[in-house]
């Protein structure tokens, strides 16, 4: 597999801070994968983003985007392999309408008018918002606004996404929007996607998961072998996701599962199954 990323033994710390926020943090990213980097407030998540993006330098340690070693005169080629989204759509937004928007970073890259053109439509049919060109932002709805503002990152052609709390503003239809959208691109153009979330139902979406606590890697794995550590991410502030609080409830009235379910499609067919078997 092509390793997109890999961060190796990094520490930074802000210029007004005595503490890391980021202490000897290591991992790697591979083509492909969805990463979901979870953590309470203030446990190194978005300095971490940023650093990804080429907005923070390591003080010790090596970060790499496909092959390429993060340093001053490397930016610019970093910053070409990744997209970022973030948290408030509104304050991405550039344009009178979703077409100008989205064709807002091309025209900053020197992309030529025609080929623009079909950027904008693929990438606006990619997350199902062709029908929406000539509409005002604004008027959209907060999931609608965000697929626009993967549009714009899509449009980019990006090897890697980093969503930064994107779904965080959103509510619970939105956020399935989103993140559908996402699971979909990911899978048709092979894009590496890495969520900065505190959101567990987000995360769960992802292949695998990092854990962060006070700037270093708490634990890693896939989102079964996280969620099993409820307990452990209670201490941290990290809620589990509403399937697994929902799976304990019904074990606990006496309702055999046979398993712990991550996603509600899991726990209805497995309650359907049950009830249909008795």
């Amino acid at each position: 597999m092509r390793e997109m990323i890999n961060v190796k033994d990094v520490y930074f710390r802000y210029p007004d801070q005595k503490d890391y926020a980021l202490e000897g943090i290591s991992l790697h990213v591979e083509q492909g994968e969805w990463l979901a980097i979870v953590g309470h407030n203030g446990s190194g998540k978005s300095t971490l983003a940023k650093m990804l993006n080429g907005l923070h330098f390591p003080e010790k340690g090596d970060v790499t985007v496909d092959g390429v070693a993060l340093e001053e005169e490397t930016i610019w080629d970093i910053r070409s392999k990744i997209g970022m989204v973030f948290q408030n759509p509104d304050n991405q937004f550039v344009g009178a309408t979703v077409e100008d928007d989205v064709a807002f970073g091309l025209e900053n890259h020197g992309v030529p008018y025609e080929a623009m053109v079909k950027r904008v439509n693929d990438a606006l049919k990619r997350v199902h918002m062709e029908d929406f060109l000539d509409q005002e932002p604004h008027h959209l709805s907060g999931g609608q606004k965000q697929r626009v503002a993967i549009a714009g990152v899509v449009a980019l052609q990006p090897d890697i996404i980093i969503l930064d709390e994107s779904t965080s503003m959103l509510d619970p239809k939105g956020k399935k929007e989103v993140l559908e959208t996402v699971r979909e691109l990911k899978e048709k153009e092979n894009l590496t996607v890495i969520s900065i979330t505190h959101d567990l139902e987000e995360a769960a979406k992802a292949d695998r998961i990092i854990v962060l606590n006070r700037g270093k890697v708490f634990k890693e794995g896939t989102p079964r072998e996280i969620f099993l550590l409820e307990d452990e991410l209670k201490k941290l502030g990290l809620d589990s996701p509403f399937t697994i609080k929902l799976s304990g409830v019904l074990k606990n009235t006496g309702i055999s599962l046979s398993d712990t379910y991550f996603t509600e499609e899991e726990l209805v067919n497995e309650l359907c199954k049950s009830h249909f078997n008795k």
